[in-house]
């Protein structure tokens, strides 16, 4: 037999009394119910008893489901007046399942099926309100990265429990990278403690306009067209000194200069840094240049930018500065870095990240 588990009903009434119920019924549908509700009697299971009623196996179970519950009302449809619906509670169910199988759908096709497997047309302004009282949500399909694993947070959960437990071998050396020049530089002191932040780049510009700002008249302003090439390298320090540099490009070398100026900022302590995978994080010149500044690295698991604190600094800082006129690229420069001063103040930014990650007894 097919169908899966066999699923308890309860004995509302007995055998004779269906039987009865049978013979007195007029309306299909309840005939419907009552032969499915006289097949789980005869033994069948769930989905065997509503095939032989021509329903899905997810109408069998909703229907079993109806009669545990509410026993001969629960499972007899309600017969209200009023112009009755065009589709039933079970062309609605099946209807349900097939948009589950194919998710998501536009209109126009949900309009198509509709009329080919029901030949029911619903008017375009009225077809959403069908569709929400189905259950559907009607937004834009967040895109699901290729490349993020299936448990990014188990990933990170580990490296940063790796990068905790110091030992004597580099924490970002790899196999087959150069064994050369992989020492902590004679005038880097990293026994003061550790600070942990978090280092990303970004590319943010003065013509930026998401934030809703009062207005008497006109709601326009008139700004000149700067613009920016170069990109501002942050670390975002938790307890530490916070610093954003711009940058012409963020290849390896220009990356490492920023370390060196994280470094500078953050003297005496060990540094942990959280950062994502780009070509230019992992190639073995950062990470080589980045053990000899006495920094760690943290990689993040592939296409998991959602784990690194930082993404939700640039987001409020872009937010923060939208209304902001400049007239000149310099200063534009200097607005973002007074303005990543005061944002990195807040530690909010990160809380959820360390109350997941951190072990605050290994963390010095």
């Amino acid at each position: 037999m097919t169908g899966g588990r066999r699923k308890e009903i309860t004995y509302h009434l007995s055998e004779k009394k269906i039987d009865e119920l049978l013979r007195e019924a007029t309306d299909d549908r309840r005939k419907e119910r009552l032969g499915f509700l006289k097949n789980l009697y005869y033994g069948d299971l769930v989905a065997e008893a509503a095939d032989r009623e021509g329903r899905s196996a997810a109408t069998g179970r909703r229907w079993a489901d109806a009669w545990n519950e509410g026993g001969l009302e629960g499972l007899m449809p309600s017969f209200g007046g009023g112009r009755p619906p065009k589709l039933d509670e079970d062309e609605q169910e099946e209807l349900l399942e097939m948009l589950r199988d194919d998710q998501p759908w536009k209109s126009q096709e949900i309009q198509h099926l509709l009329k080919e497997e029901f030949d029911v047309e619903y008017h375009p302004d009225y077809l959403g309100k069908v569709l929400r009282e189905l259950g559907l949500s009607y937004a834009k399909p967040r895109p699901k990265r290729p490349y993020r694993p299936e448990n990014p947070e188990e990933i990170l959960d580990e490296r940063v429990g790796d990068a905790l437990d110091e030992d004597d071998t580099p924490h970002n050396r790899e196999e087959g990278d150069d064994e050369e020049g992989w020492t902590v530089d004679d005038d880097v002191c990293t026994d003061g403690g550790t600070v942990l932040g978090f280092f990303d780049a970004s590319q943010p510009q003065p013509y930026d306009n998401s934030r809703r700002v009062w207005y008497v008249d006109d709601p326009h302003v008139e700004r000149p067209l700067v613009k920016t090439e170069e990109s501002a390298v942050g670390f975002y320090a938790l307890n530490g000194e916070s610093m954003v540099r711009w940058k012409e490009t963020e290849e390896k070398e220009r990356i490492c200069e920023v370390l060196e100026a994280v470094r500078e900022q953050n003297p005496g302590k060990r540094i942990l840094l959280v950062l994502d995978k780009h070509g230019s994080h992992v190639c073995e010149y950062t990470r080589k240049r980045a053990h000899q500044l006495g920094i760690d690295l943290i990689f993040l698991p592939s296409g998991s930018p959602h784990l690194n604190p930082i993404e939700q600094v640039w987001k409020y800082l872009k937010w923060t500065m939208a209304p902001i006129i400049v007239e000149d690229e310099d200063e534009f420069h200097e607005l973002v870095k007074d303005v990543f001063d005061q944002v990195t103040q807040r530690i909010s930014f990160a809380k959820d990240w360390c109350q997941k990650f951190l072990d605050l007894q290994k963390f010095p």
